[in-house]
């Protein structure tokens, strides 16, 4: 069933809302004020509360509107189809307008605060890459045929890809080095490049190892390349080393590590106001990201906390804490919520604490938490603006002020934004 519709605004999951006969539709691949034909998905008769649609032609056509750098991920109606982009009809200042729309009514909405003006920063150098090779880590599944491929959205085909215009430079040449491209794997395999990011400017120049510091795994086993990969992070002029496992999680934009994490040391130091003995908890520590900047630059006596669930990043973490020297660094692995509900009583409270949770957020428990510990600052770290704005709420009932908001365009080319948080603990009368 096709209707034509008049765009209304921005929605969740890189869509738009558009209204028929008094129903909402989310629209994908359009953008507001435009007038648009579009396709319903099935089954269009359900008696649901919204329908789903996709963008067949534009009629009316907003200044945002751009062609597809990749073409594959675009609508369906002109031959794309696959996932991962689904802002690639939308030019690179149109991306920030729109996510930065988005932060600012979930945050609204979920987090009842009002941040109408939310700044939403461009990642270094990707205008100049048109918002494409960003990614330092791609991850595929063998089709039918054992190719390569992506899976094509609205359905369960998946479609053989020879390149990925997300990945990095080096990514790619890893994988064609791999020779990903020529298939021969069995069906269902998942493909898993991972290329360490800034290597062409790696402070040794050392340049004739560069293929060995990448990995390639099928199905989770190295078959070419080695692990751990070694990725540099450089921090208020600082290069910090970290090993980190070929199928762990590492921020996967090649610049979000500096930029997060020098923001994070930037709103601790701030939070702080020069004070040299502060205790730092870094909470869903992963690898250490935080943890060494943390450790080694807010103060010359910090003592830091760190608290990760996985085995793996542990293992990571201790390794790089161990060769940065970082000797005030308790680490501890398990669950967030109950690492720190075991903690002695006679414990000092946190000056700061530092948490990036995965998706879901932290959660009521862990807010609660935080506050009967006395957390003085929070600096909450969030891919996901609808969690972040809950646990946000949640905050503002524990007694804290948001005090500061920025997101940062990480994820070009799709709806998915990072943001960072600072929140003040209210001195109760």
């Amino acid at each position: 069933m096709r209707a034509t519709v008049r765009i209304e605004r921005f929605a969740d999951q890189g869509r738009c809302v558009a209204h028929i006969d008094g129903r909402v539709v989310f629209v994908r691949f359009a953008l507001p004020g435009e007038l648009a034909q579009i396709e319903l998905d099935e089954p269009h008769d359900r008696e649901w509360r919204f329908w789903t649609a996709e963008v067949v032609d534009v009629l009316e056509a907003s200044p945002d509107r751009c062609e597809p750098a990749w073409p594959l991920a675009g609508p369906l109606s002109s031959g794309g189809g696959v996932g991962g982009a689904d802002l690639v009809h939308v030019t690179r200042s149109g991306q920030l307008r729109w996510k930065a729309a988005v932060v600012s009514e979930q945050m609204r909405r979920l987090g009842h605060v009002d941040r109408s003006e939310v700044d939403v920063v461009a990642m270094p150098g990707d205008d100049g890459r048109g918002g494409l090779h960003w990614r330092t880590r791609m991850e595929l599944v063998a089709d039918d045929g054992g190719r390569a491929s992506m899976r094509r959205r609205g359905t369960h085909e998946r479609l053989a890809i020879d390149t990925m215009p997300l990945a990095t430079e080096s990514v790619l040449a890893a994988a064609d080095a791999a020779g990903i491209w020529d298939g021969g794997y069995e069906p269902g395999a998942t493909i898993r490049v991972v290329s360490p990011a800034r290597r062409e400017t790696a402070d040794d120049g050392d340049t004739s190892s560069v293929r060995a510091r990448d990995a390639v795994l099928i199905d989770g086993k190295l078959v070419a390349g080695s692990e751990p990969i070694h990725e540099k992070v450089r921090v208020a002029g600082r290069v910090f080393r970290y090993e980190v496992a070929a199928n762990g999680f590492w921020q996967v934009h090649r610049e979000a590590p500096a930029v997060f994490a020098s923001h994070v040391r930037g709103l601790a130091l701030d939070a702080l106001q020069g004070r040299d003995d502060a205790v730092v908890w870094d909470l869903y520590s992963g690898s250490g990201l935080f943890t060494l900047p943390l450790a080694l630059t807010v103060g010359s006596h910090t003592r830091v906390l760190s608290v990760e669930g996985s085995k793996t990043a542990v293992k990571s973490a201790r390794r790089n804490i161990r060769h940065a020297g970082a000797d005030e660094v308790d680490i501890r692995c398990g669950d967030v919520a109950k690492v720190l509900s075991g903690l002695s009583g006679d414990r000092r409270s946190p000056d700061v604490v530092v948490l990036d949770p995965p998706r879901a957020g932290a959660g009521a428990r862990v807010c609660r938490i935080l506050a009967d510990h006395g957390a003085t600052s929070i600096i909450y770290v969030s891919c996901d603006p609808a969690s972040l704005a809950r646990d946000t709420a949640t905050l503002r009932t524990l007694g804290y002020e948001l005090s500061s908001l920025r997101a940062f365009d990480a994820y070009p080319m799709t709806h998915h934004v990072e943001t960072i948080a600072s929140f003040v603990a209210v001195p109760r009368p």
